[in-house]
């Protein structure tokens, strides 16, 4: 296996290989950033017979990182649920917090629409990046945010795959209709704010013939795959990745 940092369109990324890889797998980080876990990852995929290219989606973005994202977050999600869609209880919390605090806030809340468009767009260059490294087949898998990012990156590029991990539905969901290869969905059962969009998607995979394997496991919670995190679940973990590498095989036949 070979690993090495490598920089594509001014974006810096982490790939792992194996010698001869049979399929290339853009895996899209959390909100943490690129983070060990996320260059774990990439490693177990190149392991088993594949490349994993972890992009570094906030490149040049010098205060996103894990540790202050982490900090930040936290403080955000500490707000009540009643209070999340208040901008006096937002404008508040602002307040209490330091400059690197507030640039994080506005690149990753008030403005996130404005820096998930451009995230997209860098996963766009990564495809064509793999692309022109001769890779015959490539696959998107995402986690949390990164799940979302890659399920978009599905309908913008035609991928051979994607896998999303407890991420959001593609916007507007009707773009479902461009997905080329087949979606692997993994979902946490206590994950309210995900599972609400799952019936759009199954009507939506349903109107335009798409094929879906998906999978909701009872119990694990948001983020259960990051075992480096408070809601890691080890079985269901395990279940996750026989399923990733089941969905992996068949698309590199």
């Amino acid at each position: 296996m070979r690993e090495q940092e490598v920089t594509y369109s001014n974006v810096k990324a982490f790939l792992a290989s194996s010698e001869r890889p049979s399929l290339g797998v853009i895996v899209v980080h959390e909100i943490w950033g690129l983070n060990e876990n996320i260059k774990d990852i990439a490693k177990r995929l190149a392991n088993e017979g594949y490349l994993g290219f972890a992009p570094h989606l906030y490149s040049g973005y010098d205060v996103l990182t894990p540790e202050n994202i982490q900090n930040v977050m936290y403080k955000v999600w500490s707000l009540p649920p009643e209070k999340r869609n208040d901008p006096n209880a937002y404008k508040e919390l602002i307040n209490s917090l330091s400059e690197t605090e507030k640039q994080i806030v506005q690149l990753l809340v008030l403005n996130r629409q404005k820096l998930e468009e451009e995230m997209i767009k860098r996963l766009i260059q990564a495809y064509d990046y793999l692309n022109s490294q001769g890779l015959k087949k490539i696959v998107s898998m995402g986690f949390c945010m990164g799940g979302g990012l890659a399920f978009q990156l599905s309908t913008e590029v035609p991928l051979d795959g994607v896998i999303v991990f407890y991420g959001r539905n593609p916007q507007p969901i009707e773009k479902v209709e461009k997905i080329k290869g087949p979606i692997l969905g993994l979902y946490a059962g206590e994950d309210p704010p995900i599972l609400q969009g799952l019936p759009d998607l199954i009507s939506a995979v349903i109107k335009y013939k798409k094929d879906l394997e998906l999978k909701i496991y009872p119990g694990a919670y948001h983020a259960f795959f990051n075992d480096r995190g408070k809601s890691y679940n080890k079985e269901a973990s395990q279940d996750a990745w026989e399923r990733v590498l089941r969905f992996l095989r068949r698309i590199s036949q």
